[in-house]
């Protein structure tokens, strides 16, 4: 049976789930999408034990060809998961310690980078 681009990436986003959640990450929201055209989407919101929020995009490449599932995460793409969590930031109070983290799945393996990039 041949998997769509959806479920595979429905697939690769729930791998990533439960490894941050082995991790002790929480859920608070999955896919998270900023409203009107241009938007931004982030795959999954999370928190951390010492209650940072955790923005995570999740990448999944076959193979490491064209530089492999963390090479196509460029600036616009940065650019419009950083749009999507200030959106989801106004929502809230207070303001917590945040980061950005990219869990990358390529050839059977799960990568999990930190603060992978910032919000500049």
């Amino acid at each position: 049976m041949v998997r769509t681009t959806k479920q595979t990436g429905d697939a690769a986003e729930q791998a990533a789930l439960q490894y941050l959640q082995q991790a002790q990450l929480r859920l608070l929201v999955r896919n998270y999408r900023t409203p009107g055209r241009g938007g931004g989407e982030i795959d999954l919101i999370m928190r951390e034990r010492d209650g940072t929020l955790v923005f995570v995009e999740v990448r999944q490449r076959k193979n490491a060809a064209h530089g492999g599932a963390a090479a196509s995460i460029g600036t616009a793409k940065q650019r419009r998961i950083v749009l999507a969590a200030r959106h989801y930031l106004m929502r809230l109070n207070q303001l917590p310690p945040c980061r950005f983290d990219v869990v990358l799945l390529e050839q059977g393996q799960i990568t999990w980078l930190k603060a992978a990039f910032d919000a500049q």
